[in-house]
C-alpha cells in the first residue's frame, strides 16, 4: 500500500468516524461501565470474599493452632476450622451451606497437588493430612433446584 492510498483510507476513516459520532454517539460513560463490567466478569468464581473469624491457640493435644475461616462468594458459604496435628501436618473441618458433590484442596499454585475431601452429611466435610505452605479450596455445590455452583476460596497459608 502506497503513502497516498494510506492517506485516503485515513481520510476515508476519519470521515466515517464522525459521520457515526454524530448519528449515533457513544454514551458518556460507556468507557466507565466497560471498565467496571470487565473488573468484576466472573468475580465469584476467582476471588471469594475472606473473612477470618477467629485465631487461637488450641489447649487440646498438644500447642497448634487453631485458625477459624469463613469463605463466602455471595451464594455459597463455607466455614473452616483448621487444626495442626501431633505430626506436623494440618486437619481441615469444613461445613458449607449448600449439598456439596466434590471438595478439592488444591496445595500451591492451580498444577499443584490435589486432593479431595471426604464429605459427609449436611455440607459437612474434612482433609486430614495437609502439609504447610499456600492451599486453596474448590468445592461444586447443588442448590435447591439442583443446579451446579463452582466455587474457589482465594489461596490462604496454613
Amino acid at each position: 500500500m502506497s503513502s497516498a492510498e494510506f492517506a485516503q483510507d485515513a481520510a476515508l476513516f476519519a470521515r466515517m468516524r464522525a459521520m457515526w459520532a454524530q448519528v449515533d454517539p457513544m454514551p458518556a460513560d460507556l468507557i466507565d461501565r466497560m471498565v467496571a463490567a470487565i473488573a468484576v466478569d466472573d468475580l465469584s468464581r476467582e476471588y471469594a470474599l475472606l473473612t477470618l473469624v477467629s485465631t487461637e491457640l488450641a489447649a487440646v493435644r498438644g500447642d497448634g493452632d487453631v485458625l477459624t475461616l469463613q469463605f463466602s462468594d455471595g451464594e455459597v458459604t463455607v466455614l473452616l476450622h483448621i487444626t495442626r496435628t501431633e505430626q506436623g501436618t494440618h486437619r481441615i473441618d469444613g461445613w458449607v451451606d449448600a449439598a456439596p458433590e466434590s471438595v478439592v484442596i488444591v496445595h500451591g499454585s492451580d498444577d499443584g497437588k490435589v486432593r479431595d475431601a471426604q464429605l459427609g452429611e449436611h455440607g459437612r466435610f474434612e482433609i486430614d493430612g495437609v502439609g504447610a505452605g499456600l492451599v486453596r479450596l474448590r468445592l461444586t455445590v447443588r442448590d435447591d433446584q439442583g443446579a451446579a455452583h463452582d466455587m474457589q476460596t482465594p489461596q490462604f497459608e496454613l
